[in-house]
């Protein structure tokens, strides 16, 4: 798979169709803990084959982007200039696909800058982390502790078990689970302290073409929470039933893979 770097030192991972493709291209934006592989995974080769120029983003201090060294004051306005500066590079501006922290990069992006279309994954909601935050603390009060004393996100994602529980359901293989769990890091502790008050997406309804899905099984952002974003912005929803928060890496990505398709091609075909 081709892979390149910004002039912002950013990792940046890339399929292309063996045929023309469609004149708008597809930029991937991760999560918390992730990086571009997560879309590597399936999401690239399926929109690829589906004519689409697919690319998938490392933000600063994650994957093999620049930064790591600075991840813990990293600001969720860092990650939005990093959008910013790979969309600039495309040669159109592109439909934005943004999973969970990287679905609210992608909800400030659009405060600023105006795109085709985006496709929200299991978001963190305009509201923020803070339902979230509280369901953690009550399940694992002494690794939230750690967190905080260590302003470390990483004790919440750091054995394969924990990784089950926020990110994958119990139809994945463990043999599967273990391999993305050695893939994910630590995440910056400001980011979250942005997600969870400081730096909270402005919506404004039907300024994008935007579908929002959620996953029935998901631990992180309830159904809940994930159709209050979809009405913040005035967007198309779906949940998805018995998929977890990952949804592009779960058994059933084929299902979410298509039901993005399916929106593109009514959403994008003019």
């Amino acid at each position: 798979m081709p892979r390149y770097h910004s002039p912002m030192d950013l990792e940046i991972l890339s399929r292309h169709p063996a045929g023309a493709a469609h004149r708008v291209p597809l930029l991937f934006v991760h999560g918390a803990w992730h990086g571009a592989w997560c879309w590597a995974e399936h999401f690239l080769d399926f929109f690829a084959a589906q004519g689409y120029a697919a690319h998938a983003v490392s933000l600063r201090g994650h994957g093999a982007s620049a930064g790591h060294e600075r991840l813990r004051g990293t600001r969720i306005a860092d990650y939005v200039a990093d959008v910013a500066a790979v969309a600039a590079t495309l040669p159109q501006p592109p439909v934005l696909i943004g999973h969970s922290m990287g679905g609210l990069v992608v909800q400030k992006f659009l405060e600023r800058h105006t795109v085709p279309g985006a496709v929200l994954l299991a978001p963190v909601p305009p509201s923020g982390v803070l339902g979230t935050t509280l369901r953690l603390a009550r399940r694992h009060p002494l690794i939230f502790l750690r967190v905080n004393l260590t302003l470390s996100l990483y004790p919440l994602v750091a054995t394969p078990r924990l990784a089950r529980e926020c990110f994958f359901s119990d139809d994945l293989p463990d043999a599967r689970v273990n391999a993305c769990w050695e893939k994910l890091q630590d995440e910056s502790f400001r980011a979250f302290v942005d997600m969870l008050a400081l730096d909270l997406p402005r919506p404004i309804q039907g300024s994008t073409p935007m579908l929002v899905l959620g996953a029935g099984k998901d631990t992180i952002f309830t159904p809940a929470e994930v159709s209050a974003t979809a009405a913040a912005w005035g967007a198309e929803l779906e949940i998805l039933p018995n998929i977890a928060h990952d949804m592009m890496l779960e058994p059933q990505w084929q299902a979410v893979a298509m039901r993005i398709s399916e929106w593109l091609g009514r959403t994008q075909s003019h």
